[in-house]
């Protein structure tokens, strides 16, 4: 498969009920951009479903952590980015690391504890973020990378520069007080930062009604900046409201909190069985696989032929295969490698992410 650099399409759709906003992408997306987001997703789900195998083989160290049901929540809002911006992309975020860049082999190499991942050997999990493409690395303490992209949108805005911050979190998070620190000095400082909450109802094993006694979303606006909730599911309706919160932030208007209600298909990690979900609410949200309802939107909404979808379905397989047996052969690290870029010896700004969108191609 070719860099995913391609072709495909979708729509609005509805996941929760009149509270969650469809989309209208009117012009905004290419049928070029349209098969490039049915390919980012399709690269996370294939890649992970690969990564999972070689967990099960005993190659992946540790535990591993997923986001299958969840890909048009990454992939959505980071394909709505420019290159200048910056992102904090969290553990079930894969498609926006694809996105902006980074391939299947060094996020698979990655997991291995091979030199060819991301962090070159030093981290065996999604520990990364690769800083040479706009990306600075998580932390467990997922709730501080809200602190992180609020103090990169600080310095875009001292330094007068239209570019902007993104990050994601869980609705768990929002009961930390890195969170509401995150969220306050974003809205009176009205900087420019997108914060993308995935909703996926249990945080990591606890419903919704005994996380917060008020919705996440309502409290943007006790923040001072506008908060939307919107299909998860539905990988246009994500990317247009996040181009809606892009630009506003680039313009100067401050912050956007955007809750995509979703649902984690599997366990919090590879460990998590995932007993305390009703398998009814399970079987529900699998029919809202964003994939699938892309493909069928793809034909039915946007002129793709069937064999089209599932030939770009093949080729991304095929990349995909062709990325793992590399992985594979990459080597493990020299053990000196462990004392390298301990301490930073000088300062090395952030680079350039990819820009996939055919806005950012048409600009250049």
């Amino acid at each position: 498969m070719k860099a995913a650099n391609g072709t495909l399409a979708t729509g609005p759709a509805r996941a929760r009920g009149d509270e969650d906003a469809s989309a209208d992408t009117g012009s905004h997306l290419t049928r070029s951009d349209r098969a490039n987001l049915l390919r980012y997703m399709a690269m996370m789900r294939f890649a992970e479903e690969r990564a999972l195998v070689l967990y099960r083989q005993g190659k992946v160290p540790g535990s591993f952590y997923d986001g299958r049901g969840q890909e048009a929540i990454p992939v959505g809002s980071a394909y709505a980015l420019g290159p200048r911006d910056r992102t904090c992309i969290l553990h079930r975020d894969l498609g926006a690391h694809f996105v902006r860049g980074v391939t299947p082999e060094r996020y698979l190499a990655n997991y291995m504890g091979r030199s060819g991942g991301v962090t070159g050997g030093k981290d065996g999990n999604m520990h990364f973020g690769d800083p040479r493409l706009g990306s600075v690395g998580m932390v467990s303490m997922l709730p501080d990378m809200a602190l992180v992209a609020t103090g990169m949108a600080l310095a875009f805005k001292l330094r007068g520069e239209p570019r902007v911050a993104l990050t994601y979190f869980g609705e768990g998070a929002t009961a930390n007080g890195q969170w509401h620190e995150a969220m306050n000095f974003a809205g009176i400082h009205r900087l420019p930062v997108v914060f993308i909450l995935e909703n996926n109802r249990f945080a990591y094993s606890t419903p919704n009604e005994l996380e917060f006694a008020v919705d996440p979303v309502e409290r943007a606006r006790t923040y001072g900046f506008p908060g939307v909730a919107v299909d998860g599911n539905d990988v246009e309706a994500v990317f247009e409201r996040t181009r809606e919160a892009v630009e506003r932030a680039r313009s100067g208007g401050g912050p956007t909190l955007i809750e995509c209600h979703t649902m984690r298909m599997h366990g919090h990690g590879a460990h998590d069985d995932m007993s305390y979900v009703p398998a009814e609410l399970l079987e529900e949200w699998e029919r809202r696989d964003p994939i699938e309802r892309y493909k069928a939107r793809l034909v039915q909404d946007f002129g793709f032929e069937p064999a089209e979808v599932e030939e770009i379905l093949g080729e991304v397989r095929a990349y995909v295969d062709e990325c793992a047996e590399r992985a594979l052969a990459s080597p493990m690290p020299p053990p000196e490698a462990a004392l390298e870029g301990v301490f930073a010896r000088e300062w090395e700004p952030l680079g350039d992410g990819h820009a996939p969108w055919s806005r950012w191609r048409e600009a250049a």
